[in-house]
């Protein structure tokens, strides 16, 4: 690829004004205006949106960075194929020598690493670095550490065939960029999710001990509570990094005393604030549950809760929450979910599931695959259809585990609202009452034209009409829900959810997924209870299969006692796989339905 003329210009008009721009006074939004994305631009990259995509589908995404405790919270560029990341860019200002501090390097490698990006760059214009953001980021690392590339400005017009050989759209699309990537994997590295996965597993073992030593508690009572302590956790920590917490209100409990005491309070305020199943401590008419009475009673010793918020936070912590993507929170949840609590002798053990252990571990569906099967099944779903139409779509996963067949119908229908919205009179669809579109302040005044974004009204729309779920295991059913109302938040501030509450005047900026995300056996209906065959099982043998009625557990889906007849429209996901030999293990019934053909309940109403 020849130099662009325009990069010879860059080039010879920095070493120009060389001491002007390594001046402490020239700033980084300077940095990103003249010089980075003219230099961009030059690869191939749209940096302008003049194409005029939605947001969903930009090929830049130019990030509104916001200083926090010295350090910034979005790196300012991510650069996208087809909608899907590809790397970062950080920028600085010349005065920040990039060969010697050590923060620039750790914020990039930090954000990209969490993101699981295999590379990502660093770049002043002055110098150009590129990383491997496969190894986990230490703040004490040089910033030679994982560095793969380092380019002087004055090597851009020599060098300019292996900087577009790269990070050029055209040779991304032809797979460079990924067979470089694969080039130069490192042994030894640890992907976030093993590293996260290591993470949350030790959280769980620590606050059992310390649960099941000071409080007397049941082993299902036990993996309960120390689920929903977890999943408040990851929750508020991911809410305070993407700006929906204001002031770290998770960090400040790293002081003082009483730390259970505290959180438990703040867990209350996330109640009336978010109004969520996650956090539910009050009755609520019309809510399908009962509040939560057994977590806030639980005594929890300081020193274990304080060495988990420690580890959330830089310096310790090589996690930017705000960019974790979804699929590896559900990577990681679902190898999570594979262990149990046991109480031996009132001591908690953690230990595999007699499923998983027989079947040799987790297995868990990449994203690529995901999207594969959620497009070619929603997608013929909803062409040719309006918001209208596609509201009345119902899609179900049976077995959801972790949610990431949920999750990713949800974002395809999020991403396919945004783009009818924005191609059919945006401009009207944003003046109604309760508009489904809003037009988003432009953190980039060079981009071209109204950036559109879904307001959370309709996200939660979306998400109320369409997405259904089932799983036999209660904590599965949480992590679903958990990673569901995440996304709702996708996009908000702490300001955007005061606004939404005053003006709607209603508690809480989340919906209610009871009725969305069931915990059951979908195999198995309570009449199959009934049958002579399964007589003998014992309450807890029931309990542990738990039978799931489809027309009463989902009667708006079925419209029963209406006069259509009513059904879900599309079921993805995985079966749950296991031998039939195995099955004596751990759920009698299922042996006597094969052995008697009694009739699968679940499979009946579908």
């Amino acid at each position: 690829m020849p130099i662009p003329p325009e990069i010879l210009e860059l080039v010879e008009r920095f070493n120009r004004n060389l001491k002007e721009y390594r001046s402490p006074q020239y700033n980084e939004a300077a940095v990103r205006q003249e010089l980075v994305n003219p230099f961009f631009k030059a690869l191939g990259w749209d940096m302008d949106n003049t194409a005029g995509y939605a947001e969903p589908y930009k090929d830049v995404i130019h990030e509104d960075a916001l200083k926090i405790g010295g350090t910034t919270k979005a790196p300012d560029y991510s650069f996208r194929i087809g909608g899907q990341r590809k790397f970062f860019v950080e920028t600085k200002k010349p005065a920040v020598n990039l060969q010697t501090d050590n923060a620039a390097a750790f914020q990039i490698r930090r954000y990209a690493w969490t993101a699981k990006l295999p590379l990502s760059i660093l770049t002043d214009f002055e110098e150009l670095a590129v990383y491997d953001c496969r190894v986990e980021p230490d703040r004490k690392d040089r910033p030679s550490v994982a560095r793969l590339k380092l380019f002087a400005y004055t090597e851009y017009a020599e060098r300019w065939d292996e900087i577009a050989g790269l990070f050029s759209p055209l040779a991304i699309q032809r797979g460079a960029f990924d067979k470089y990537a694969a080039e130069k994997t490192r042994r030894g590295t640890a992907p976030v999710d093993v590293a996260f996965l290591k993470e949350i597993e030790g959280w769980r073992e620590t606050l059992a001990k310390n649960i099941a030593a000071r409080n007397s508690l049941s082993a299902p009572e036990l993996n309960d509570a120390v689920g929903r302590i977890i999943d408040r956790i990851i929750f508020l920590r991911i809410c305070e990094d993407r700006g929906i917490e204001p002031g770290y209100p998770l960090q400040i409990l790293q002081g003082g005393p009483n730390t259970y005491a505290r959180m438990v309070e703040l867990f209350r305020r996330a109640d009336t604030r978010y109004n969520s199943g996650l956090f539910h401590f009050e009755p609520e008419k019309g809510r399908l549950h009962q509040p939560d009475e057994l977590t806030p009673a639980l005594s929890i010793d300081n020193k274990p809760l304080k060495d988990i918020l420690a580890r959330l936070y830089y310096p310790n912590s090589p996690y930017a929450f705000e960019y974790m993507p979804w699929e590896i929170l559900g990577q990681v949840y679902e190898q999570f979910l594979g262990k149990v609590i046991r109480l031996e002798k009132n001591k908690a053990v953690i230990e595999e599931k007699p499923a998983v252990k027989k079947a040799g571990g987790v297995f868990y569906t990449p994203a690529s695959i995901v999207r594969a099967i959620v497009e070619k099944t929603i997608g013929p779903l909803c062409d040719g259809k309006t918001p209208a139409e596609v509201a009345a779509l119902k899609i179900l996963d049976p077995a959801c585990g972790s949610g990431s067949f949920l999750l990713g119908a949800y974002e395809y229908l999020l991403d396919w609202h945004l783009k009818w919205y924005s191609t059919n009179q945006p401009e009207a669809h944003a003046k109604q009452s309760q508009p489904p579109i809003y037009q988003a302040p432009v953190a980039d005044p060079t981009a071209h034209g109204p950036t559109w974004r879904l307001s959370s009204h309709e996200r939660k729309r979306i998400l109320l009409d369409n997405i259904f779920g089932v799983d036999i295991d209660s904590q599965a059913v949480e992590v679903t829900k958990l990673s569901l109302l995440l996304k709702v938040l996708e996009g908000e501030t702490d300001e955007s959810l005061q606004m939404q509450m005053r003006a709607k005047a209603v508690r809480g900026a989340l919906p209610d997924l009871d009725s969305n995300i069931k915990c059951g056996n979908s195999l198995l209906d309570s009449a199959s209870e009934a049958r002579p065959e399964t007589r003998d099982l014992t309450d807890e043998e029931i309990t542990r299969v738990n039978a799931f009625d489809w027309q009463k557990q989902f009667a708006t889906v079925f419209k029963v006692g209406g006069s259509k007849a009513g059904g879900f429209d599309a079921i993805i996901g995985n079966p749950p796989y296991i031998r039939i030999q195995e099955m004596t293990q751990w759920t009698p019934l299922e042996v006597a339905r094969l052995k008697n053909q009694i009739p699968v309940g679940g499979c009946r109403q579908l």
